[in-house]
């Protein structure tokens, strides 16, 4: 406000400050050689201090950012994404307790904090100081942004800061290019037996936070979140503390350039679980939303398919044990027990539910559309028959539409920051010149072309496809009937197609190559696959996983027939 000299190349008087405490020009960025005169009036000689201040208290550097570690940065991401699920409905409780405490564990457990160092150990290991980045809150309650400077009142959890402060003292012999102190040692530590904390990590917490908690929300849903900006992950970094200064080497820790893959995230929390030894999980019972049962009901409506096709899927995951809670409930650190996908499970149990009843093999399922159809002509009493043919073109327009959508907002989403990264001051009045050229060439051409700009994000929802009964379109087919596929047996409905085709005479070795089974497009019928890439959209995976979990299914529920199968062609040869 003191300073009123108008800008020598804009003539502007709009002036702000450097972090070096020069005078820039607001309009046009144009830095000038003056400074400001600061008269600190605030401390009086003889005063008693009341209170010490948190926060990033640690030495600053002289660009004025200060010291922090690796370990501070995933942990404001982890409160980033902790904060945003508690806003989509989680329990408050998981950042809070549960979050918290599998931190806590990582961070001893990987000997960054709570622990003693070694005697003897060289600076090699990471570790944190007493005070690490806090905010304005209750500092009896843990939170994320407190686990580090809450050391002193665990008791038998110590921090070394002897060690911290001998790492900053030769931070700039080992973080010449990172703005964190052990930013290179960090990617130079070879961790074979410790799991090196990365971004697809973070939702790897995040899940198995979910999973304690046995909340409503599946991996899948928790990816798709992801992607479509409701959970902090991409560029999350812009919401560091202006002093926490990005560079170099700590741009390829915190920087992404593509969306958290399903299979890394899954196994990342089943490596987590088992490296913090946690105890058996809460059960997964039939009244939770992760069991099968519970899965299946939600996918029949979101895939458009009729309600009775539930008693089918039920009837399969209690026939083939899937819906034990010993099978569901995870154990750490057991290799006896199969990893669990639920979503992924119930999508599979519901493709062979309809190969179960429509066969698939691209011939049969389309007579019985045909006999459908004849008998919808004259049926005046109850549902309308179910008719493949029509749903398959009904999904198949929909699914068009949805895929395209999807396929253009991944084309136009920014991977770059919107927030300019800059390591110094004396680069820093370019890099917001050219970020503000940059805005205003995009605003320019926006006007030519006369594109609108996006609306607000919608609000994240469970259902990708949603159908209604109150159409009168006939688009839904929740309510229709499946007596054109079913008889009756001694008193049970059973299929009226008595035969089935199995994905695979045998599984492979999941250890091994990956897979229970390989699926290549071209073996297998187009019904089938259009099946399949109808559940890999709504759970955003590859259709290969899925038919993964079908060729398992199918070994369980076929396993005698396989069985004296094998056994029979091995007496043939011999």
């Amino acid at each position: 406000r003191d300073f009123n000299e108008r800008c020598a190349q804009c003539s502007e008087v709009n002036w702000g400050l450097t972090d070096g405490g020069r005078f820039y020009c607001r309009s046009c960025h144009n830095v000038t050689e003056r400074t400001r005169e600061v008269v600190n009036t605030d401390f009086i000689t003889n005063s008693r201090v009341q209170t010490i201040s948190k926060g990033l208290g640690k030495q600053e550097k002289n660009d004025g950012g200060c010291e922090w570690y690796i370990c501070e940065g995933f942990q404001l991401v982890l409160k980033k994404q902790a904060e945003a699920l508690e806003a989509l409905g989680v329990c408050p409780q998981m950042k809070d307790e549960i979050l918290c405490n599998f931190w806590r564990c990582y961070l001893q457990k990987s000997k960054q904090a709570y622990c003693k160092r070694p005697a003897g150990e060289t600076v090699k290991a990471l570790s944190v100081c007493e005070s690490s980045t806090d905010v304005d809150s209750d500092p009896e309650r843990p939170s994320l942004l407190h686990l580090l400077s809450l050391s002193e009142s665990e008791g038998d959890l110590q921090t070394d800061c002897s060690f911290a402060s001998s790492v900053s003292k030769v931070s700039e012999s080992t973080s010449v290019y990172s703005g964190s102190v052990d930013g290179s040692l960090y990617l130079m530590k070879n961790q074979k037996e410790k799991l090196r904390m990365t971004m697809p990590m973070t939702l790897s917490f995040c899940y198995m936070a979910l999973l304690w908690l046995r909340e409503p929300i599946t991996l899948s849903e928790l990816l798709r979140f992801v992607v479509e900006g409701h959970i902090p992950y991409l560029n999350v970094f812009q919401h560091f503390p202006e002093k926490m200064k990005l560079c170099g080497l700590d741009l390829r820790i915190f920087c992404v350039e593509s969306w958290p893959v399903y299979e890394e995230v899954f196994n990342k929390m089943h490596e987590l679980a088992a490296f913090l030894d946690l105890p058996r999980f809460p059960d997964i019972t039939d009244s939770c939303f992760l069991h099968p049962d519970m899965l299946c009901m939600k996918y029949l409506m979101e895939a458009n398919l009729p309600d009775e096709l539930h008693n089918w899927t039920c009837r399969v995951v209690k026939k083939i044990g899937i819906g034990e809670v010993d099978f569901l409930t995870l154990m750490p650190g057991n290799k006896s027990t199969r990893k669990v996908k639920y979503d992924v499970l119930a999508a599979a149990v519901i493709v062979v539910v309809l190969k179960l009843l429509f066969l698939l093999d691209d011939h049969y399922e389309w007579l019985l559309s045909e006999f459908a159809e004849e008998r919808n002509k004259s049926n005046t009493e109850g549902g309308p028959y179910f008719e493949f043919k029509k749903w398959y073109e009904m999904v198949k327009q929909s699914l068009d539409v949805k895929q395209k959508k999807l396929d253009e907002e991944r084309a136009k989403s920014l991977w770059r920051c919107e927030k300019p990264l800059f390591y110094s001051v004396k680069n820093k009045s370019k890099v917001l010149k050219r970020r503000q050229m940059v805005v205003n060439l995009q605003n320019q051409f926006g006007k030519l072309s006369g594109s609108v700009r996006c609306a607000e994000k919608p609000n994240p929802s469970s259902f990708q496809l949603s159908w209604s009964e109150e159409n009168t379109d006939g688009s839904c087919f929740h309510g229709h009937s499946l007596k054109g596929v079913l008889q009756e047996k001694c008193g049970l409905l059973t299929a009226m197609n008595p035969d089935y085709w199995l994905c695979t005479v045998k599984l492979c070795n999941e250890k091994l190559c990956g897979h229970l089974a390989h699926y290549r497009e071209v073996e297998f019928p187009q019904s089938y696959h259009f099946i399949l890439g109808l559940f890999s959209f709504l759970l955003r995976i590859q259709p290969s996983y899925i038919h993964d979990e079908v060729c398992m299914i199918e070994h369980k529920l076929f396993n005698k027939k396989l069985y004296k199968k094998l056994k029979y062609n091995t007496v043939l040869r011999k």
